[in-house]
This record gives C-alpha cells, structure tokens and sequence, in this order.
C-alpha cells in the first residue's frame, strides 16, 4: 500500500465515521460521543498528511505516533458507541472498528520500521 493508498484510506475512514455519527441518538451521550469520534477520526488523515510532509526523519515519526494514538483513540470511541449502543444493528460499526484497528497495526508497524531505519 503507498502513501496515496493510505491518504485515501484513512480519508474515507474519516468520512464513514461521520455518516456513522449521523444515526447517533440527539441527546448528550450521543453529541458527545460523537464529537470526539469525529475528532480523532479526522485527525488520523490529516496528521498521516502532514507526516508525509515531514521535515525530517524525527519529525516523520513524531507524526506517525500521533496517527497511531488518533487510530486508537478512534478505536476506543467505537467500542463505546457499540456496547452504550448508540448506534442500531446493521449500522456498520463493526466494519469501521475493523478498520480502525488495523489503521492502528499498519500505523504502529510503520512507526516501528521509521525508527529502525532512522539513522540509516
């Protein structure tokens, strides 16, 4: 997978939470719960955008630990979307934590690999 691949990846990732967020219910659990999924969401693709642009070897891993927590945290508002179910059956969470949990592996592999190659 190259770096357009996963720019578009984690863009759509971003974009299916939000229509996600769209069936949530109207009251304070719901507006809360989503706002932070759609933060962190959103803040895997735009923090993998701007490590593509790193500065730097140093500044490339900076930013790909940021993605790997945004993809975790992401994770951990889907899992608490399903099981307070604010979300009905068929809604299509269970793809999207999927998805969020390997955003997570491929991110933190490609942490682990930056640093090994970072003084080569």
């Amino acid at each position: 997978m190259n770096k357009q691949d996963l720019q578009l990846r984690t863009k759509n990732f971003h974009i299916a939470v939000i229509k996600l967020c769209g069936v949530f219910p109207r009251n304070a659990a719901g507006f809360e719960t989503a706002k932070q999924l759609i933060r962190s969401a959103g803040s895997v693709g735009a923090n993998y955008r701007a490590a593509c642009r790193g500065k730097s070897k140093a500044d490339f891993i900076y930013k790909i630990e940021i993605v790997v927590e945004e993809a975790d945290e992401s994770l951990y508002w889907l899992e608490v979307a399903k099981e307070a179910v604010l979300v009905p059956a068929g809604s299509g969470i269970d793809v999207l934590m999927k998805e969020a949990n390997e955003l997570v592996s491929i991110f933190n592999a490609t942490d682990i690999t930056a640093k090994k190659n970072k003084n080569k």
